[in-house]
């Protein structure tokens, strides 16, 4: 088989595995993404993958610099793909893909034992912000929002310049009534 063919077959087999998966996102053919871990736990990361030309003779190419992963230390980085890395080498020549996402998600706690979240910058916000603050989002929360089938009807109603036809609704009629008589 050739490696077009190999890949061909991955795909299918990773898309009927992982159908519905919230963890795994195809982002094109040769591009994924894996989730190891829980949307909000703090040892979770994304793992991004793509395969070159030769894969599975070569080995994918493989990343963890999502916007995810932003808490996750360099250092943790590393050892997270020098473990993968490890994992690819033992599977080298055969569909990987499986094997790697669930090895990473069954060794998830050691690969993240020492992760220590990275802390960003915190500001101090004044308790005369976080009012105005609370106070514009009622404000936002005020402004009718339109379901798509009132905005169809809408649409549905206006002419080709968008504006509504005299008599749409019985206040413009009896206006109308009452200027003629």
């Amino acid at each position: 088989m050739t490696a077009n063919e190999d890949q061909e077959m991955e795909l299918e087999a990773l898309r009927s595995i992982y159908e519905g998966d919230e963890c795994f996102k195809e982002i094109s053919p040769v591009s994924f993404q894996f989730r190891i871990g829980d949307l909000d736990g703090t040892k979770a990361f994304l793992l991004d993958v793509s395969w070159p030309e030769m894969y599975p003779e070569t080995s994918p190419q493989m990343n963890l610099d999502a916007f995810f992963n932003n808490r996750i230390s360099a250092e943790t980085k590393e050892l997270i793909l020098s473990k993968l890395e490890e994992q690819v080498e033992a599977n080298l020549g055969t569909a990987m893909m499986y094997t790697l996402f669930e090895w990473a998600k069954e060794n998830q706690e050691a690969l993240m034992e020492n992760h220590k979240p990275v802390v960003t910058a915190v500001t101090s916000i004044s308790s005369s912000d976080v009012t105005t603050a609370a106070s514009t989002a009622k404000k936002r929360e005020k402004k009718e929002q339109l379901t798509k089938a009132q905005k169809r009807r809408m649409v549905s109603r206006t002419d080709n310049k968008g504006e509504l036809p005299r008599g749409w609704n019985w206040v413009d009629v009896i206006k109308h009534v009452s200027k003629t008589s």
